[in-house]
C-alpha cells in the first residue's frame, strides 16, 4: 500500500512539475515584458523625487529604456521659478555586467553622447558612478530656474563642462572621488551690473589620479574685471567653500551693486561662503 502511494506521490509530481515550471516562466516573461515598456515617466517621477523637484522632465515620451523629454530647472517644491533647455533631451538605458548603463544627449547642448555608468552592490550599502570622457556646452540663463542666489543674478553666458575620467564611490556613509570635473564660466554677464561682460571663470571639483574621501573644489578667474577666489571641500553631500570677490579699480563703480548682493563686503572685497 505504501508503495502505491508513493508511486502515485511520484506520478502527481511529475505530471504538474511542467505546469508549475510553466507558469513560473509566465510570470516571469510577463515581468520582464512589463519592464521593457515601462513608461518613461517612471523616470522623470524618480529624478524628480531625487532631486527635491530641482531638476525635471517635462513633456516626456518613449520608455524608460529609451525616451526624450525636456529638460528643467526649477527652485524646488513651491519654487515659481523654473526654466527649460531649449530642445530635447535623449536617453538610452540597458543592463551592464554590474549595473546600468545610460547614454545622454542633448539636442542644443550635449551632441557628443554623455555615458554613465551605475553599479550598486546587492544591499544597496554601496555603489559606484562612473562617467565617460566628455565636453558640453550649456547656456548660462537655465541656472536662473533654480531659484534664489541665481533669479537674482540672472547670469547670461556660456558655461564649458568637461569631466575626465570621473568616478565616484560610496561605501559605508562615505563618498570617494577620483578623476575631475570642470565648469569653465565663459563671457559672464549679469542683470546687476551694466559691464559685459564680467569676465570668464574655472570651477575644478577633484583632479586626483587617486580616490580621496574630501574632493576639492577650487574656483579661479581666468580673464576680466570682476575677480572670483575661492576653495572649499566636498565632505560627503555638504560643499563647504570659503572665496571672495573684487572689482578690479576701473570698473569697482560698475561692480559695485553685484558685490554688495553676492557676498559679505569687507572693504573692497565681497567674502563668499557656503556650507
Amino acid at each position: 500500500m505504501a508503495g502505491r502511494k508513493n508511486l502515485s506521490l511520484n506520478l502527481a509530481r511529475s505530471v504538474t512539475a511542467p505546469w508549475a515550471w510553466a507558469l513560473l516562466g509566465a510570470v516571469c516573461g510577463s515581468l520582464l515584458a512589463a519592464g521593457m515598456h515601462m513608461p518613461a515617466k517612471v523616470l522623470a517621477w524618480g529624478l524628480d523625487r531625487l532631486t527635491h523637484g530641482q531638476v525635471q522632465l517635462q513633456e516626456v515620451s518613449g520608455t524608460l529604456w529609451a525616451g526624450s523629454a525636456r529638460l528643467v530647472l526649477t527652485g524646488g517644491a513651491g519654487s515659481r521659478d523654473g526654466l527649460a533647455l531649449p530642445g530635447t533631451m535623449d536617453w538610452s538605458l540597458k543592463l551592464s555586467g554590474q549595473g546600468v548603463q545610460m547614454t545622454l544627449r542633448s539636442s542644443c547642448c550635449m551632441p557628443q553622447g554623455l555615458v554613465v555608468g551605475f553599479a550598486p552592490s546587492l544591499d544597496l550599502q554601496r555603489w559606484q558612478l562612473r562617467l565617460s570622457d566628455h565636453r558640453s556646452q550649456w547656456p548660462a540663463s537655465v541656472l536662473s530656474g533654480l531659484g534664489a542666489p541665481w533669479n537674482t543674478l540672472q547670469p547670461e553666458g556660456m558655461l564649458v563642462l568637461q569631466t575626465e575620467q570621473l568616478l565616484v564611490q560610496a561605501a559605508a556613509g562615505q563618498t570617494q572621488l577620483q578623476g575631475r570635473l570642470q565648469v569653465t564660466a565663459e563671457n559672464v554677464t549679469s542683470k546687476l551690473s551694466t559691464l559685459r561682460p564680467m569676465g570668464t571663470y574655472q570651477i575644478l571639483l577633484g583632479g586626483s589620479a587617486t580616490p580621496t574621501s574630501t574632493p576639492a573644489l577650487t574656483l579661479q578667474t581666468q580673464s576680466g574685471s570682476l575677480l572670483l577666489s575661492g576653495q572649499g571641500q566636498w565632505q560627503g553631500s555638504r560643499l563647504r567653500f570659503q572665496g571672495e570677490a573684487m572689482a578690479v579699480p576701473e570698473h569697482a563703480a560698475a561692480l559695485s551693486n553685484l558685490l554688495n548682493i553676492i557676498g559679505r563686503r569687507q572693504g573692497a572685497r565681497s567674502l563668499l561662503s557656503l556650507g
